[in-house]
């Protein structure tokens, strides 16, 4: 009986900024984001207790009574850290499970709930948060000034400084995957004394720098055709999507545009007028040389006609970027 009225007491509410909170949720699609949030709890459970017992399940590993078996209590109070993947996967035996233990977690335990938001297992979720679970968000990181901020506050983290230029190129040269760019960003940091620069980025990284789109987008908008052919053509044989490259071709021209149409001034004044970091202003302008308004026109239109190509509209991606970057190029140089 005193076991029973230990877990029907009522629900202990933590700081939802301790990682030893009773329940935490981790929610959203990003991977990596998901990962260091249970790892975080693991390494709390750790510092406070060496022999933590970690047990890690996927859905299919947490049948009913599952987890009322791996949290009953303990004859040795051990504390434990019980990790659930695809918490939206679950099945509705198990949510039921899940949902009682909620209303009163057992001392000692931490369970961590992995959940990739959205409509499915949404009321788990709903009960998580009514409980007043921790949550750490998630969320998948798609836009490129989010991977830019990223690879910054990775930076910050380990307690280094980097240019906004060497963040870029980084960016730049990496991509969408997050574990590739923190794994660069502490290479960097292990491998190089100082502040990192552009430079330290381009020789670690030349091959995959050369490849990225934004290289094919820079070379291009600078007038320099044949560079800008052979990066299209590196890109394209090393996996880089075509849809990715006409997105930076896009950026770079309208980039131009928007500088060409802006009032003088400051970096950091235009770069709050336009939402561009002030090193790209310096950037963008140092490209905008030998452009003309009809000149950007040409190239908005070369870069929709390129975006038709790539995604279904004509026959061959490749030459349809081919002869966007020719294009663009050429009209980069109108002014000349």
């Amino acid at each position: 009986m005193a076991r029973n009225s230990e877990r029907t007491a009522s629900p202990r509410r933590a700081d939802t900024s301790d990682p030893l909170a009773p329940v935490t949720v981790a929610v959203g699609q990003e991977e990596l984001l998901l990962e260091r949030a249970m790892q975080q709890v693991v390494a709390a459970a750790r510092a406070a207790d060496p022999d933590t017992d970690v047990r890690d399940l996927t859905p299919d590993q947490l049948a009913p009574g599952t987890l009322a078996e791996l949290t009953s209590p303990s004859l040795f109070a051990e504390r434990k850290v019980v990790v659930v993947r695809q918490a939206q996967d679950l099945s509705a035996d198990t949510i039921k499970d899940v949902r009682a233990y909620l209303t009163a977690p057992a001392p000692e335990i931490t369970l961590v709930l992995m959940h990739a938001g959205g409509a499915k297992g949404k009321g788990l979720l709903d009960a998580a948060r009514k409980a007043g679970a921790r949550e750490v968000a998630c969320p998948k990181v798609t836009k490129p000034a989010d991977r830019l901020s990223f690879v910054r506050a990775e930076f910050r983290a380990l307690g280094r400084s980097a240019t906004p230029e060497a963040c870029q190129a980084l960016v730049d040269a990496l991509g969408s995957d997050l574990r590739e760019l923190a794994s660069a960003t502490a290479q960097l940091v292990a491998d190089v004394d100082g502040t990192i620069d552009e430079a330290v980025v381009g020789r670690y990284y030349t091959g995959r720098a050369e490849a990225s789109s934004f290289t094919v987008a820079d070379r291009a908008v600078e007038g320099r055709a044949a560079e800008a052919l052979e990066a299209l053509r590196w890109s394209l044989s090393t996996g880089v999507a075509p849809v990715l490259i006409t997105s930076a071709l896009a950026q770079g021209v309208r980039a131009i545009g928007k500088l060409s149409a802006a009032r003088g001034g400051r970096p950091a004044d235009l770069a709050r007028e336009l939402g561009m970091p002030p090193w790209k202003i310096d950037r963008v302008r140092q490209q905008m040389r030998g452009w003309t308004p009809d000149g950007i026109a040409v190239a908005l239109r070369a870069v929709a006609e390129a975006d038709a190509g790539v995604k279904g509209g004509g026959d061959d991606p490749e030459y349809a970027l081919e002869k966007a970057v020719v294009t663009i190029a050429r009209a980069a140089r109108s002014r000349r």
